[in-house]
């Protein structure tokens, strides 16, 4: 009689075909997490079926939201009976951000609820940005939020030397011949011979130096009023010039010009076996393996760049706000001079 290979899962025997097809299937739910199963499964809920009476929309992390920065938008939707639901991510909730329409201006938002600012301050200085919620399901329905642009935080502008190159490897040695087969005959007994030496390995080559920081110049302007803020451009060859906008009450920009990093040094080449000697009486002996080839240096890092701060002098009292240079490098040369406004 035929017997047929199945395979068992509790009182269920599947083909391995169909053991295959189900194992896909499982494959697919974990990598994708449908939607529409985890709206059976109760993890998620389907705004379609579901009334609401109003939505709230808050930040995770306020207050507002600097230039280059992203901040999780949460949406909290009430329900007739007063249940309370809220949105994935951030919000750790069941409501899915796709069954939402959010619109924006100055800010923009992903499909996971995420807010971003572009890191040009040009494009927000004094703008606030804004959010609208609404279920397309239920449109009448809407959240409005102002999201306030802040320039209090810690703001960054790095530049660095090309990295040097990687050294080469060396190549592997030549493995040595073995030796001539010989006589292991006692009435006529003849020497095996001896194996060939490996060859050695060559060196690793050096990595490149890396190339030196570029200069870079600064501009600082002051945006007078009753909350005074620093217009900053940063620039340096080979380099599109950089805005900021700094509130020097909590905020700050620091400014480093490093040298790349040195390419790391190829391996060294392995050296080859010694052949083997020759089987015989007496027997051949082995050659000597070949040297392995040294490695190649790493390459020594490039020179800090020099950084010089042009300066109007109202700005004077709050050059503490700016952080410039790094260890090792030149001190930083700071010229006054009168700055008209960035922008």
């Amino acid at each position: 009689m035929e017997s047929k290979n199945v395979s068992s899962f509790g009182s269920l025997s599947f083909s391995p075909f169909r053991q295959m097809a189900w194992l896909g299937l499982a494959s697919a739910f974990v990598l994708t997490g449908c939607s529409s199963i985890q709206v059976r499964l109760g993890q998620r809920i389907s705004l379609a079926k579901t009334p609401v009476t109003s939505i709230e929309a808050s930040l995770s992390k306020d207050p507002g939201i600097a230039p280059g920065q992203k901040a999780s938008l949460i949406a909290t939707l009430i329900g007739p009976n007063g249940a309370v639901l809220v949105t994935e991510g951030a919000g750790k909730g069941k409501v899915l951000w796709k069954d939402l329409a959010v619109t924006t201006s100055v800010v923009s938002v992903n499909k996971k609820g995420v807010l971003s600012l572009p890191r040009d301050p040009r494009v927000s200085d004094g703008k606030t940005g804004h959010v609208t919620i609404t279920v397309p399901s239920q449109p009448s329905v809407r959240a409005d939020l102002d999201v306030p642009v802040r320039y209090d935080i810690s703001f960054v502008s790095n530049f660095s030397g090309s990295g040097g190159s990687i050294g080469f490897n060396g190549t592997d040695g030549m493995s040595g011949s073995s030796g001539s087969m010989g006589s292991i005959d006692g009435n006529n007994p003849s020497a095996g011979g001896d194996g060939t030496d490996g060859t050695n390995g060559s060196d690793g080559q050096d990595g490149g130096s890396g190339g030196d920081g570029p200069s870079v110049q600064m501009r600082v302007a002051l945006r007078s009023g009753t909350h005074p803020l620093l217009q900053l451009g940063v620039s340096a060859a080979g380099h599109k010039e950089r805005f900021y906008l700094v509130d020097p009450q909590g905020g700050s920009l620091s400014v480093t010009s490093s040298g790349g990093a040195g390419g790391s040094g190829g391996k060294g080449g392995r050296g080859g076996s010694g052949g083997s000697g020759g089987i015989g009486i007496p027997s051949g002996q082995n050659g000597r393996n070949g040297l392995d080839g040294r490695d190649g240096s790493n390459g020594t890092a490039g020179n800090a760049g020099a950084i010089t701060v042009i300066y109007d002098p109202q700005t004077k009292p709050f050059l503490t706000a700016l952080h410039i240079g790094g260890h090792g490098g030149p001190q930083p040369v700071f010229e006054e001079e009168a700055v008209a406004p960035l922008w």
